[in-house]
């Protein structure tokens, strides 16, 4: 239970963190709809700033920081710091030399790579596109270099830093846009040129906190040190994984580029409301469980990996099930609130809001994802995860093309294509780590999802009457409309905590012990 608890306290701190990143990023998301609206103006650059943010997760969160913290966890619990250093420093040196070379082919390469993600785009958006993406690509290297260090400082269980940076982004962006806005002849400029400085401040503001522990990166010479030989065994799978992680919202970029102006923008903006519980409750627990499960491997202490993998996956469906419920209830209520106002007007409330909805069927899979592949990952398997993910790339590839085209559901049913995609993902995942380690018992997971799916439900249906108190097709943004939202979320804490005490659920008594502590 102690260490439940840690896991727990660990993740509040960093869920904490996001959830301020989170607040910073819708900042930046209402600031650039009131300015640019849905438009080919942001199609062209959520496209373009989307490129640089796929590869980081290609050569830093996504495959480098999976491979590097398990093997650097490990020199930590049984060698020492002198030699954790090396192993460092080496993976920062090949690291740098290799994002320079990928930032200049970026740049000279950009009318291949915007043809690439979106065919579909007039001349006039393409070429905004190319220009855009030279502008943010070497943003790549400030912020791999950044996800690196703040492998370094999870795997020593600093949290702070790691989950503040985001924060630095969001705010550079919105800055940006208001101070030289006017600045040029086409404006969404200004939001690339804040993209770069996020990059360079983010990466600065690791280091201070890496070198209070010894850790400041330098450049190294040990290329051939076995570590860095087991994290590039290790990452070449990994990297298949990505890029197939990748390969799904490149698919799905495509399919929007030949839809309507404003799809690629309202599938982002739908996506970015996704993103906020799921970043403040599964990447929370995900950061903190990878060196937790890596240590209990390196330990060879498989109880406490089964007992930990197990508790952290019942505690993010307790809380991401009644999240998916409350945005797929008030997603039209949520959108018009958030982001109808200047040139984001009813009609794209609505279109975000049906993207909205198929985005949420899985939101409970994607948290599943986000949980399981880092046990894979711990025992230094990144080659299951990555057959999964074909699986789902092909699932996703061939929905969204029925469901968009065939169906014509558009926008909705490239979103509905992602989250069976996940669904399939994440219980394959589960079928196959249970097989790995064994019992990790199934039994409580199922009656809890049960539980929570039918008071959840309850809940949704209370939260929807409350929310018909007021009208939501109107922009104008009104005392009226927030006291409506705010007592529907209310409302739903209440119902859904209450009748899950009524049924005796374990994981609200825990979550209700660990807030009571922490205040």
């Amino acid at each position: 239970m102690k260490q439940q608890e840690e896991i727990t306290r660990s993740a509040g701190v960093v869920g904490s963190l996001t959830f301020l990143s989170r607040i910073a990023g819708y900042a930046r998301d209402v600031v650039i709809a009131y300015f640019f609206g849905a438009s080919a103006l942001t199609d062209a650059f959520w496209v373009a700033f989307r490129i640089p943010n796929l590869l980081r997760r290609l050569f830093a969160e996504g495959s480098l920081t999976i491979s590097f913290i398990p093997v650097f966890t490990q020199y930590l619990e049984t060698k020492n710091k002198e030699e954790a250093k090396k192993v460092a420093d080496a993976v920062f040196t090949i690291l740098v030399f290799l994002l320079i070379i990928i930032s200049i082919g970026g740049i000279l390469l950009s009318p291949y790579i915007i043809k690439l993600f979106a065919a579909g785009f007039d001349k006039n958006t393409f070429d905004l596109a190319v220009s855009l993406n030279r502008i943010m690509f070497p943003y790549i290297l400030f912020i791999s270099l950044t996800a690196l260090s703040m492998g370094v400082l999870n795997s020593l269980r600093h949290f702070f830093a790691p989950a503040f940076s985001p924060v630095i982004l969001n705010l550079c962006i919105i800055i940006a846009v208001f101070l030289i806005y006017n600045s040029f002849n086409i404006p969404i400029y200004a939001a690339a040129v804040g993209v770069i400085v996020g990059g360079v401040l983010q990466l600065l503001f690791q280091l201070p906190f890496l070198n209070t522990r010894g850790f400041l990166f330098g450049f190294s010479k040990h290329f051939r040190h076995p570590a860095v030989k087991r994290i590039g065994f290790l990452i070449i799978p990994q990297l298949f994984g990505v890029a197939v992680y990748n390969l799904n919202i490149l698919v799905n970029t495509q399919y929007a580029s030949f839809m309507t102006q404003g799809t690629i923008s309202y599938l982002y903006f739908a996506e970015r409301l996704i993103e906020f519980p799921l970043g403040i409750i599964a990447v929370s627990i995900a950061t903190v469980l990878l060196p937790s499960l890596s240590s209990y491997v390196s330990k060879k202490e498989f109880d406490k990996f089964r007992e930990t993998y197990s508790f952290t996956l019942r505690l993010m469906f307790f809380i991401l099930i009644p999240a998916l419920v409350g945005l797929i209830v008030l997603r039209v209520p949520i959108c018009n609130l958030l982001y109808q106002r200047g040139e984001f007007d009813y009609a794209a409330t609505i279109f975000t809001s049906q993207a909205l909805l198929g985005y949420a069927v899985g939101l409970w899979a994607v948290g599943g994802i986000r949980i399981t592949a880092p046990a894979f990952y711990s025992m230094q398997d990144t080659r299951t995860p990555v057959i999964i993910a074909f699986v789902a790339f092909i699932v996703n590839a061939v929905f969204g093309y029925v469901l968009g085209f065939t169906f014509d559901l558009k926008h909705t049913g490239l979103a509905f294509a992602s989250s069976i995609s996940s669904i399939i993902n994440f219980l394959l995942l589960f079928y196959l780590i249970e097989r790995r380690i064994g019992n990790i018992n199934t039994k409580s997971i199922i009656i809890l999802l049960l539980k929570i799916t039918a008071i959840s439900g309850v809940m949704g249906i209370v939260i929807w009457r409350v929310s018909k108190l007021t009208y939501w097709s109107e922009s104008a943004f009104s005392i009226e409309k927030i006291g409506v939202l705010a007592a529907s979320i209310v409302i739903a804490v209440v119902i859904y905590f209450s009748l899950a005490k009524i049924l005796k659920i374990e994981e609200s008594d825990f979550l209700i012990k660990m807030i009571r502590k922490r205040l």
